[in-house]
């Protein structure tokens, strides 16, 4: 078994990874100067040695690679499963670490090994042990120079005047929906929540649930995060809002002059640049639904349908494209929606078959979404029903809470951002 995930999906992912690669005739150097990542970080993907956090570079990845729709589906499917690999991984280290901290300094306990890194950044290569590299009498003296730290820090805290601790209690959680502002240059390390994880809101009896939106995580993690399925729901929906067909498929509308807009936003950043300028997707919108079972048993998921909850004239607002100068995407639209329709439906694309799918812990399903409109502002969303065994119920699929939004963009004025640019340009023919 290659590389240090040491797990049987780390290594399925790998060598999905390292055909596509070998397929490409594209060295690693050259594939890494495209992505925009280190030639090392591309060899411990390829190679099994670590598993990104996000899916994203992946999928850039595989879309280089000139992936097919069904690979990309398998792609992401054998992903999540490493993914949780790992996590279990991570807890069994953690629970070990816990057992090492109770041994007395004098035992040995025969695992003294540094254990194996886990990459925690995919573009920035930072690493992070899975269990401490020094020995157990050194890391009873770090246990015990951290306990000092903290009570010098309790100290300091309560020496604070009273006016600066009253509103520590109330200092606001962190959500991907949630801004300070319009930054010019995007993070390379949103908060943890961020947009790309977009959660679905779950109701098992079909209501909407737009007001149960997720808590963020103040880790830092940059992991999808799933919002959990409501009591008796046997699967969790992942959503990803604004899916990237290729590098410039995502354009956006937004109420406001290009010198007040920022750069364009990479895929993983899309949602909290949209939510910094109040941007709206402009003509289309690709989403993507990671579908995955909580249990042992196997969900059918029996049809997808999609609610408009509003519709009116498009809005005049400027269009803004989040690439320019690229080539034609590859085909990953599984699904397609007519908005400007009376009735929209959610229907089957390139050869895509129709529900049911089924779906498990371990088999989870991705399906791509776009939904598409000329003639309109449109709000809307999606419901999913399922049923396994003697139960069934519906899941609310929304964009962490509220509406997925798309409007029609004809005739509006249309600016790009030339690569190595430092500024808007108008776009010729509008």
């Amino acid at each position: 078994m290659s590389g240090a995930t040491g797990t049987a999906e780390s290594e399925a992912f790998a060598a999905l990874l390292r055909e596509l690669k070998d397929r490409s005739g594209l060295s690693y150097g050259v594939l890494a100067k495209r992505l925009h990542m280190s030639t090392s970080t591309l060899h411990r993907y390829c190679n099994g040695t670590a598993v990104p956090v996000e899916y994203a570079p992946v999928e850039r990845l595989a879309r280089v690679c000139r992936a097919t729709p069904q690979e990309l589906v398998e792609l992401h499917r054998r992903w999540i499963l490493a993914d949780a690999a790992r996590g279990r991984r991570t807890e069994a280290a953690s629970e070990d670490a816990g057992a090492a901290e109770n041994t007395s300094p004098g035992e040995n306990t025969g695992d003294d090994d540094p254990g194996e890194p886990v990459v925690i950044d995919p573009a920035a290569e930072v690493t992070s042990p899975r269990r401490s590299p020094w020995p157990h009498r050194r890391r009873t003296a770090l246990i015990a120079s951290v306990a000092v730290v903290a009570a010098l820090g309790a100290v300091a805290y309560a020496l604070r005047p009273t006016s600066e601790r009253a509103g520590d209690s109330t200092a606001p959680t962190i959500t991907g929906s949630q801004d300070a502002g319009p930054a010019r240059e995007p993070s390379a390390r949103p908060s943890a929540d961020r947009g790309p994880s977009a959660s679905a809101s779950v109701s098992p009896t079909g209501t909407a649930g737009a007001g149960s939106a997720a808590s963020g995580d103040p880790s830092g993690d940059d992991k999808p995060a799933t919002r959990q399925p409501a009591t008796g729901v046997p699967l969790a929906v992942a959503t990803r809002p604004y899916v990237y067909d290729s590098p410039c498929s995502q354009h956006f509308l937004v109420d406001s002059e290009p010198a007040q807009v920022g750069p364009p936003a990479s895929e993983q950043d899309a949602p909290r640049w949209a939510a910094a300028y109040g941007a709206v997707s402009s003509g289309e919108q690709e989403i993507a639904l990671t579908v995955q079972g909580t249990g042992a048993q196997t969900v059918v998921l029996n049809a997808l349908h999609v609610r408009i909850l509003s519709r009116g004239a498009p809005l005049a607002w400027n269009d803004y494209s989040m690439g320019v100068g690229c080539g034609g995407g590859v085909g990953t639209k599984s699904f397609d929606i007519a908005l400007d329709q009376g009735s929209p439906a959610v229907t089957g694309k390139n050869g895509q078959r129709d529900f049911p799918y089924k779906v498990s812990e371990s088999d989870p399903e991705v399906f791509y979404v776009t939904a598409h409109t000329a003639a309109h502002d449109v709000r809307w969303d999606l419901t999913l029903d399922w049923s396994s065994g003697d139960r069934s119920g519906t899941v609310h699929i929304d964009n962490d809470g509220s509406p997925f939004r798309t409007s029609a963009n004809v005739d509006r004025p249309g600016y790009d951002y030339p690569l190595g640019g430092s500024e808007w340009i108008e776009r010729v023919g509008g």
